[in-house]
């Protein structure tokens, strides 16, 4: 068109820019951009709305939020895109940053704002702030929309609200495949698994075809509830019944499976002879599951693997350590440690995030900064008393250190998601249910913890780790101890 010598108009940059969207080629954009400030379509709303979505979508989350900063005519495309963009790339403090700053412009929200303002509350945990979007929805009419109400029946999933997320899926008047995907995930994500796979035969006996996002809910399920003929079955079936060609989620699942039940050997065997190139995440599954199940061998095969794929990962260190320490093999815990230190390579720091009063709190293992952390600790020390007279004894094989035991047993008291859950105590009325998220993989001896303060000071406590929810009630846990 332009070697012919025909002008662009207004309406040709977006649909260009729209293209190179659906391409997530940021250096073609780049080129269209400069050839619309050239050719004075740059302060067009419609050219820049193109401009915004096309840096939002290849990643340039940043450039996509200047050019919206440039605007000085904005409209509900505009906001929509830059709030996305944030969802997009993970950054959903900024979403809801962006979200408020469009409700005080007066802007009302549509049904694609609120799919990522809630895509934002599940990412951060943000029950309340979604459940007072749940009522919005509610007052305006967006409950007819099905892909604010997927959203919707998501966050309750992901924050551990799986009564709701089963209330809100039973309301709505159409199910869609993403619909009953959600809850089934959902289901197993809470330790749920046989609920989960109930769920699914509902699904078939409804003549509905699952995707290969369902099927990866499914195998999650069986996964998390140690039935491994089962999820072999549904592995088998989704193959041959339903031609879904299995992704690497899917073998992820698989190796998981195998690992959690003790079959190191088995999940070593499969993942060689797995069709696809296993990638860093299966490896590390393995290298998780030889470190529950003291397989030193595997693991260092594992390890081997990851050096190549992702040589800086701290998490690998990490597991890799904690096997050797639970050996007791002190000279090849300072080995490791050593690399890392010559590597540059720094261990994430565990944190927990509690909601209380619309706002998020984040605490870290030995957190001091809160202002009531006098009183957190104080409470923490009470915790312990009540929970020796139930006969605790803490689970210092979780402190992997050649420390002294009662050092480990400080280290142990000060783990955050303990913090976090003795300021709920603090901070909330006697019997409320509180919810927190942790980065980490829960410890043993938290879990016990956390099992004992159900049970002793009468709340309902959801845990959402690395890998899945716990819900803790009068003393036990859906995951069963298994997770």
């Amino acid at each position: 068109m332009r070697v012919l010598g025909v002008q662009p108009d207004n309406h040709t940059y977006p649909f260009v820019l729209k293209a190179v969207a659906k391409m997530i080629d940021v250096r073609e954009g780049e080129m269209v951009h400069e050839v619309v400030v050239k050719n004075g379509f740059g302060e067009l709303v419609f050219v820049k709305n193109g401009l915004v979505h096309m840096y939002a979508v290849c990643g340039q989350v940043e450039n996509a939020n200047k050019v919206f900063d440039e605007m000085s005519v904005r409209n509900l495309v505009t906001w929509n895109s830059v709030i996305n963009g944030f969802v997009l790339n993970g950054r959903p403090n900024e979403t809801l940053r962006v979200f408020r700053e469009m409700v005080e412009d007066g802007v009302e929200p549509d049904g694609f704002s609120l799919v990522s303002l809630l895509t934002a509350c599940a990412e951060l945990g943000a029950l309340a702030l979604g459940k007072r979007v749940h009522g919005y929805m509610f007052k305006v009419g967006f409950v007819e929309n099905l892909h604010a109400v997927n959203a919707l029946l998501d966050l309750y999933a992901k924050t551990g609200n799986i009564v709701d997320a089963k209330k809100v899926f039973d309301e709505m008047k159409e199910n869609s495949v993403v619909s009953w995907t959600a809850l089934i995930v959902g289901l197993a994500v809470n330790g749920y698994g046989i609920e989960a796979i109930n769920l699914f035969k509902e699904l078939e006996r409804r003549g509905l075809t699952p995707s290969e996002i369902t099927f990866v809910g499914v195998l999650y399920a069986c996964s998390h509830c140690g039935m491994v003929d089962e999820g072999f079955a549904y592995f088998k079936r989704m193959k041959e019944e339903f031609k879904i060609e299995p992704r690497i989620e899917h073998y992820g699942c698989m190796v998981d499976m195998l690992g959690r039940v003790g079959r190191v050997q088995q999940a070593y065997d499969y993942i060689i002879d797995m069709p696809l190139q296993p990638n860093a995440v299966i490896w590390r599954t393995l290298l998780g599951a030889c470190t529950i199940h003291k397989r030193t061998d595997l693991a260092e095969v594992a390890r081997a693997q990851l050096i190549q794929l992702e040589p800086k990962h701290s998490g690998d260190y990490v597991l890799l350590s904690n096997l050797y320490a639970s050996e007791r093999r002190w000279t090849d815990v300072s080995k490791v440690r050593q690399t890392m230190l010559q590597e540059g390579i720094q261990k994430s720091p565990g944190h927990s995030l509690v909601e209380l009063g619309n706002r998020v709190y984040q605490f870290t293992m030995g957190d001091t900064s809160h202002p009531q952390s006098e009183d957190i600790y104080l409470k923490l020390r009470e915790i312990t008393k009540l929970l020796r007279l139930q006969g605790y004894m803490p689970h210092v094989s979780n402190v992997l250190a050649d420390i002294e035991e009662e050092e480990k047993e400080t280290a142990l008291s000060y783990h955050s998601e303990k913090i976090a859950i003795a300021f709920m105590l603090i901070n909330t009325p006697n019997g409320a249910p509180m919810t927190v998220m942790k980065n980490l993989r829960v410890c043993a001896d938290c879990h016990l913890v956390i099992k004992l303060i159900s049970k002793v000071f009468k709340r309902e406590i959801v845990v959402r780790d690395r890998s899945r929810f716990h819900h803790f009630k009068d003393g036990s846990c859906t995951c069963k101890d298994y997770w």
